[in-house]
């Protein structure tokens, strides 16, 4: 599951350069306010207005497949057999198949009566030339109806299958319409409910309000403050409910980010964080985009531990790295919410080969931004303290700069998350 959109913003401001973070987290934290009236401007429709907007776009799509339906099954009724129009045309052919063989008998019976005039010996009575011309005159006449017949049941038949012909393509139209009306229903209905998604997934799950829970607790334990390029060190997160109430679902977040000495070169593709749960021994790499897996539920009072593994490439040059840790809140009846603040955790990377020997584990930032005034959270921020800056070395310092650089960054993120919180929408 993706972090939320707010969460993302304060990783992403953790990962830029750091001179340029140290040079404007103050500027960072000021414009967060402005930030939240860009995310969500005036004219941006509301969660009810999108929902309205989806409820209609499902009212079309359902009326266009009524419609479709509909169209398909007169369709079928159209190329039955029993159809009005297909037992015409049925009719008129056999008329004209009727016409077509008496056509044929009364050619015949004219040729019989010839023959029979032709086959008269001289001998022949007036009475008898007289009765074979009369009947080969009446074959004659008998063979002109015929004919007239069969050409006027030949164009009912062609009439017939015509009338039939074009409701069949009447028919075959309107499904093509009437599938093409449903293709663009859907097409619609599904672009409103992503939007719908979309802006629910940036103000909250289901439109909830979240709000910010300091007894949802996510502690690092057991990541030296010191760790050697080219090493693998394991640590637990534990994630605390310390609400009276259960929470559905608890998803943890995590992320490391590590520059040089200079604090000035992103190191991240060296440097590795791992996790794996209880149920399965696999590791699986942590991202910033995205929570790890869900803890489902986790009840009042009780916690989860999550296995931690940061691995170092030897090649990795000297410097500083902060792992940043999170939980957020999601119950089955809508209600949400997550640390108001995002812990840092900073250590030393030393060169491949250095022996650091016993280091102090990892702290986090002590400095909280001020959840309880909206207006001194704007400009709120939260250096990191710890390790680094007891070390009171000149060496530490570009290292001191970056954790304390992007740990500005995200107490500043955490200041916005907390802000958005209280306004009423969820990040």
């Amino acid at each position: 599951m993706k972090i939320r959109p707010v969460l993302a913003t304060a990783v992403a401001a953790a990962v830029t350069m750091p001179a340029l973070l140290l040079s404007v987290a103050p500027a960072f934290a000021d414009d967060r306010p402005a930030a939240q009236t860009q995310d969500k401007p005036q004219d941006k429709p509301s969660i009810a207005e999108l929902e309205k907007a989806a409820a209609a776009a499902k009212a079309v799509y359902d009326d266009a497949v009524e419609a479709e339906s509909a169209a398909e099954a007169a369709l079928e009724v159209i190329l039955s057999d029993t159809n009005p129009l297909a037992v015409a045309a049925k009719a008129a052919e056999a008329a004209a198949a009727k016409a077509a063989t008496a056509k044929v008998d009364a050619d015949q019976a004219v040729i019989d009566a010839q023959a029979v005039v032709d086959a008269l010996p001289e001998t022949a009575t007036e009475e008898e030339k007289t009765a074979a011309a009369t009947k080969l005159a009446e074959a004659k006449a008998d063979a002109e109806t015929a004919e007239e017949t069969k050409a006027a049941a030949d164009a009912e038949v062609v009439k017939a299958l015509d009338a039939r012909d074009d409701e069949r393509v009447a028919a075959v139209r309107k499904l093509d319409q009437a599938q093409k009306a449903t293709k663009a229903a859907l097409a619609d209905k599904t672009a409103a409910d992503e939007a719908l998604a979309k802006a629910k997934e940036e103000d909250g799950e289901d439109g909830e309000a979240c709000v910010p829970e300091a007894r949802l607790t996510t502690v690092v334990t057991g990541l030296p403050s010191t760790v050697v390029a080219g090493t693998k060190v394991d640590f637990d997160l534990r994630v605390t409910n310390g609400t009276d109430k259960t929470m559905d679902e608890v998803l943890p977040f995590a992320y490391v980010h590590a520059t040089d000495r200079s604090g000035l070169k992103s190191i991240d593709d060296l440097v590795h964080l791992q996790w794996s749960s209880a149920s399965s021994s696999k590791w699986k790499t942590v991202d910033n985009k995205h929570y790890m897996d869900a803890i489902s539920p986790l009840k009042a009072g009780a916690h989860a531990d999550i296995k931690m593994r940061l691995k170092i490439d030897a090649s990795a040059p000297a410097g500083n790295g902060v792992t940043f840790v999170a939980g957020d809140y999601f119950n089955d009846n809508g209600t949400c919410g997550g640390n108001p603040d995002l812990e840092g955790y900073e250590f030393l990377i030393a060169a491949a080969g250095s022996k650091p020997g016993k280091v102090d584990d990892a702290k986090p930032g002590t400095t909280k931004p001020n959840t309880s005034d909206v207006k001194a959270q704007s400009s709120a921020s939260r250096p990191v303290s710890g390790s680094l800056a007891a070390t009171g070395s000149s060496s530490a310092m570009p290292q001191l700069a970056l954790a304390s650089g992007a740990a500005v960054a995200i107490g500043g993120g955490a200041v916005f998350l907390v802000r958005r919180r209280k306004a009423g929408s969820h990040a």
